[in-house]
């Protein structure tokens, strides 16, 4: 009798936490604000921005009424762990690294990593002669953190900060001498409305640390939530929904195309 009861505690327990990991009819998606045009507010106060809206017609092709809760980048992978918000969609790259915390969906966007510096700068380049004993921006926790580390951390003065925005503040001061940035998050803070340029080539390699492009992350356990997402994202590429959101963001170069309803 007891192991029979024991036998159907457990099977309950496994029925219940399966239950749980799969059964969402409302999902938290984190999100860290702001970075245009990938996540915003409008001087309204709405949430816009590509993740926003993309992430808006995922949850309405896969039939889910979703909520969006704002996370700083520092927090947002605890954030997910601690049930704060049951899916991340804030332009986190997909990575070896992350994917030992996080189950990422599949890609939705592939954007390059680049260097930008003021225009009147001196540096001919980003080589580590270049950059020896410079001031590099990142901002703290992202990919472009841990590839200046690695890369520049014996030879350049690396400051980390919480937001882009906090390195345009040093940018603008002439506390740094360079940042290193994903490109649409570094051309809205730095090239529009202001007097800066970026240097040597954009990069997407090494994949060991710019990965495969943004992706959603989750819980490893769900997925079934994940996979979800991942038919509604292949529903919207086929029927032209993806495209016409895309372009609504980005030019056919991949820059930022303007947004009339941002700060």
């Amino acid at each position: 009798m007891k192991r029979l009861l024991t036998v159907s505690l457990l099977g309950a327990a496994i029925a219940a936490g399966s239950a749980q990991a799969r059964d969402y009819d409302t999902v938290r998606i984190g999100v860290d604000i702001p970075y245009v045009p990938m996540e915003y507010r409008t001087p309204s106060g709405e949430l816009a921005g590509f993740d926003i809206e993309l992430g808006n017609a995922l949850c309405e092709q896969a039939e889910l009424k979703c909520n969006w809760v704002e996370q700083g980048w520092d927090g947002i992978i605890p954030g997910l762990m601690s049930r704060k918000f049951d899916a991340i969609m804030s332009s986190m790259t997909i990575n070896d690294e992350r994917r030992q915390q996080v189950l990422f969906s599949d890609p939705y966007l592939v954007p390059p990593s680049a260097w930008f510096a003021p225009a009147s700068t001196d540096l001919a380049g980003v080589d580590s002669n270049d950059l020896k004993d410079r001031s590099i921006g990142v901002q703290r926790g992202t990919v472009q953190d841990n590839y200046v580390t690695d890369e520049f951390g014996d030879v350049a003065n690396i400051q980390r900060y919480a937001s882009a925005d906090d390195v345009a503040v040093d940018m603008e001061t002439g506390r740094l001498d360079i940042a290193f940035l994903d490109y649409p998050t570094g051309q809205a803070a730095l090239l529009e409305g202001g007097e800066y340029k970026t240097l040597g080539e954009m990069m997407t390699e090494p994949k060991e640390y710019f990965g495969d492009g943004f992706g959603m992350a989750f819980r490893q356990r769900d997925e079934a939530l994940a996979e979800k997402f991942n038919e509604a994202l292949a529903t919207l590429k086929s029927n032209g929904t993806y495209d016409e959101i895309h372009d609504k963001y980005f030019n056919e170069d991949g820059t930022n195309a303007p947004q009339p309803d941002q700060e």
